[in-house]
């Protein structure tokens, strides 16, 4: 994947346990703060946290008026459609375990269109590991899945197509990331995401909501976390995954996110976790390992 045996071996780890703190960051601010409001607020402090980290420590910024023009566009699919949307839907109904689920869409659609935009080969091998990684996927998410009310789904169809459509929105971001994105300085790289997602995600905050954000200790402690752990940790792991690897790796790592979620919500909320959920991670954790093998 990259010139560092240590960088191959901890990043994805390091990535999927940022990563997956997400689905946390999400439910801890739902009582308090407007979704699209509070992402606007994290763009915003995460790119001005970057801008001075990038001016201190003298990176490079792109000298071509395309190369911020790519960077604005990966953002806005990156964070604003992807991250946007999906706080969007959930906060309008999508049970969060459904919206999990989709987040299968990613791995899937990335795998199957490697081999197409990315020149990337998928092995027989890798399409098995894919499967079993939805199956265990299944697995973990089966006993909230067994009592969603079917009927409430058919209410709550547009906002569940809005959540299909970020998940197709972020497989695309990562490919054109690496088309339009393979080298130049990830700090002043993601500075640009940033703006590009804050130009598109504020306006529309502003049009369909309130804008309420009750600034207590549990949204500011959220607020910190999202900034430094989210936006700046696991985004620019994300893409330093992205562009020293294939596409479709990082992308097959996103099926280890519901799960490891699942152990932090049993950690933090006491939520049940039963055998068969750890079972169902197992096979996941195993379809991810075939999935992500290199040969």
């Amino acid at each position: 994947m990259s010139s560092s045996p240590l960088f191959d071996r901890f990043a994805p780890l390091l990535f999927l346990l940022l990563w997956s703190t997400g689905w946390i960051a999400a439910r801890a601010i739902t009582p308090y703060a407007d979704p699209l409001t509070f992402l606007s607020w994290r763009y915003t402090l995460a790119a001005a946290a970057l801008v001075i980290f990038a001016v201190f420590s003298g990176a490079r910024w792109p000298h071509r008026a395309i190369d911020w023009g790519h960077g604005f566009v990966s953002g806005i699919m990156i964070h604003a459609i992807y991250l946007g949307g999906v706080w969007w839907a959930v906060r309008h109904g999508v049970p969060a375990t459904i919206s999990a689920l989709l987040a299968a869409i990613q791995p899937i659609l990335t795998t199957v269109l490697a081999p197409y935009i990315a020149k990337e080969r998928i092995r027989p091998l890798q399409w098995l590991g894919v499967a079993l990684g939805f199956f265990g996927l299944l697995i973990v998410l089966s006993p909230k899945l067994i009592g969603i009310d079917t009927g409430m789904l058919g209410k709550v169809a547009f906002p569940l197509i809005v959540n299909a459509l970020c998940m197709v929105s972020v497989t695309l971001g990562a490919f054109y990331q690496k088309r339009f994105i393979p080298t130049g300085d990830l700090r002043t790289m993601t500075v640009l995401q940033y703006i590009g997602a804050l130009a598109v995600t504020l306006p529309v905050a502003f049009l369909i909501e309130p804008m309420h954000v009750t600034w207590n200790l549990p949204v500011i402690a959220t607020m910190v976390w999202s900034v430094f752990g989210l936006s700046i940790g696991a985004i620019v792991l994300y893409l330093m995954l992205i562009r020293h690897g294939a596409v479709s790796r990082p992308a097959q790592l996103i099926f280890l996110v519901p799960p490891t979620a699942a152990v932090q919500a049993w950690l933090l909320f006491g939520e049940s976790l039963s055998l068969l959920q750890i079972g169902g991670m197992a096979v996941t954790a195993l379809g991810v390992a075939l999935a992500s093998r290199k040969s």
